[in-house]
């Protein structure tokens, strides 16, 4: 007897699969492409994270929210909701960064003044916070900051010691006029001769 053939006992051939067709690539090869960011989540996320390590002022945390691409629109409206709870306060933050400095560092109202507008804090505010330091405070600080350099360079010649004592001074923001005027009277104290060639020169 003959073998019977084309009767569709067999397998079908390859690729006449009756119902079936190959999956058709994605358009353009490409694989799909990821959703948008949500900004607003990426905002929140940064800005916790900032206030976790110090406080910060609303200028510093608009310029990271920038790097990290958050739309202005979206910024302003996170950071509106943490300064509605009070995690952002820009005069609570120049208050305790004028005090703090002032302590810890001995800088002046003007160095404070200059940090201040660094930090991105409006005249008006930094103007309101550096009234935690008045006139005599400075010059506390400023005399004795006059008697631990003079005290650190007891060993030099006269003339540096001053010389060094009004850079030291300059450098946190103090008029010649004060800490000349406290340089005489730590000297003084002290019993060492305040004239010399380099005592005009610092002055000026």
């Amino acid at each position: 007897m003959s073998r019977r053939t084309g009767d569709g006992a067999g397998p079908p051939a390859a690729g006449r699969r009756r119902g079936w067709a190959a999956p058709e690539p994605p358009e353009g090869g490409s694989a799909a492409p990821e959703p948008e960011p949500d900004h607003e989540s990426v905002a929140r996320a940064v800005v916790l994270r900032l206030l976790t390590g110090a406080p910060r002022s609303r200028a510093q945390l608009e310029q990271a929210l920038a790097k990290r691409d958050v739309p202005e629109g979206v910024a302003a409206r996170v950071l509106d909701r943490f300064t509605d709870v009070g995690l952002v306060d820009d005069e609570e933050y120049a208050r305790t960064l004028v005090r703090s400095r002032h302590r810890e560092r001995g800088l002046s109202r003007r160095a404070l003044g200059t940090e201040l507008r660094r930090k991105g804090i409006d005249d008006e505010t930094a103007a309101a916070a550096l009234e935690e330091v008045d006139g005599d405070d400075e010059v506390h600080a400023a005399r004795e900051l006059v008697a631990k350099k003079l005290r650190t360079t007891a060993s030099l010649a006269t003339d540096v010691r001053v010389r060094r004592t009004y850079a030291a001074l300059a450098r946190k923001g103090y008029p010649p006029g004060l800490v000349g005027g406290l340089v005489r009277e730590a000297l003084a104290a002290e019993g060492a001769d305040d004239e010399g060639p380099a005592w005009s020169d610092a002055e000026s």
